[in-house]
């Protein structure tokens, strides 16, 4: 199935409002698309509104979605101002004893693996996506992991906190699974995303079992069948 017809079935079986996003770390050239001074959590929010971004070491304006993402690595004195930044200026956590902890135990950014990195709508994607992301509401979501784990019953392990490019790219891009993130709070306020979005991505690799779901699997379009001895009166 072509990505544009798997992005129309899951916009009409889910009922999505935001575009489901191809994510592609890639090394060729790429001339489809924005390029221009922007930060990850930007260009998703715009991304699912429909506009297609080229992202580099250049034009990427935030230092942790440098680092996230794979451009950049930190020097000494980097790290310290990160660890001002998010104890003293953002306030995401208490200590530098915290803050080494939610940098050391996740897995580690893909460093030097791409050039740039494009986000566009599915429908609009000419490269095969390493990950799908979609911006959702809880129902939505629950309906995604269900069809997602419907062949082999098995739960992905769970990134849920830290920043936004963190979670819902590099976390499932390093490990293969399917993660589930509320995002970060300064990502949240500062691009306005909406109170009640959950941010799931799906690696490419799963999109296919997922989409073989949708006519078998109730939370896809299959009809529930309840059989009589345990249907209430």
């Amino acid at each position: 199935m072509e990505f544009k017809a798997q992005s129309d079935l899951l916009k009409k079986v889910l009922g999505l409002k935001k575009e489901p996003l191809a994510i592609t770390f890639t090394n060729d050239e790429v001339s489809d698309g924005l390029y221009e001074k922007t930060s990850i959590c930007k260009a998703l929010k715009r991304a699912a509104e429909g506009d297609c971004f080229v992202i580099d070491e250049k034009v990427e304006t935030c230092p942790g979605g440098s680092r996230y993402c794979g451009f950049t690595e930190f020097s000494g004195q980097q790290k310290r101002r990160l660890q001002r930044f998010l104890t003293r200026g953002e306030k995401l956590t208490s200590s530098i004893v915290s803050f080494e902890r939610m940098l050391k135990l996740t897995v580690q950014p893909p460093t030097r693996l791409a050039d740039r990195l494009v986000i566009c709508p599915l429908e609009k994607t000419t490269l095969r996506p390493d990950i799908v992301l979609f911006q959702c509401n809880p129902e939505q979501a629950c309906r995604l992991i269900t069809l997602d784990t419907y062949w082999d019953g098995i739960s992905p392990k769970q990134q849920v906190i830290g920043a936004l490019c963190h979670s819902s790219i590099t976390y499932p891009v390093m490990t293969g699974c399917t993660n589930i993130t509320t995002g970060d709070w300064t990502a949240r306020k500062q691009q306005g995303f909406e109170p009640d979005m959950l941010f799931l991505t799906v690696p490419y690799e799963r999109m296919h079992n997922l989409i073989t779901a949708i006519p078998k699997c109730s939370a896809g379009d299959a009809e529930a069948v309840i059989p009589e001895e345990l249907q209430s009166d």
